[in-house]
């Protein structure tokens, strides 16, 4: 029998035990919490195999004072279950997110702080990088990456 994926919305507090063993394996899930979870705006994409969670990603209004567009967002916290990786799975979720920023109004923008070692990834999504890169304390090297959309509302 071959696996079902789905992607649905899902609140911030489902995403935090696969940020937990992914993105801060073997630190407390209070980490897992991120400024904005909450915040009026965002929005949770939870893929699933079957029934079982196994990548998530947030999608929060946020604005980097650096880029002009109005209507900004930020992905954080985008992960995929190691044993799933490579399988185009986080394409799956990063298009979904995408698709819904699109339908938010004019001007859309995605922007992040990117992980070093997912530079390849986004850049074969079309992102650009910018800046220099950065250490996030405790966690690894990053770099701001971004994109500009087409709005569906044009």
């Amino acid at each position: 029998m071959s696996a079902t994926y789905t992607i649905r919305l899902i609140s911030a507090s489902a995403t935090y035990t696969v940020r937990n063993d992914v993105l801060r394996p073997g630190r407390p899930v209070t980490e897992c919490y991120f400024a904005g979870d909450d915040s009026k705006g965002t929005f949770h994409l939870g893929l699933y195999k079957d029934e079982n969670l196994i990548g998530v990603a947030s999608f929060m209004k946020n604005s980097n004072p650096f880029f002009d567009p109005i209507s900004q967002f930020q992905l954080r916290g985008m992960a995929i279950l190691y044993k799933y990786k490579g399988q185009g799975l986080g394409s799956l979720l990063l298009k979904e997110g995408e698709s819904k920023i699109k339908q938010e109004g004019h001007d859309p923008f995605l922007w992040f702080n990117a992980r070093v070692n997912a530079i390849d990834f986004y850049k074969k999504h079309g992102y650009e990088s910018f800046g220099q890169k950065f250490e996030v304390p405790g966690v690894c090297e990053h770099i701001v990456m971004f994109k500009h959309f087409e709005s569906k509302n044009k």
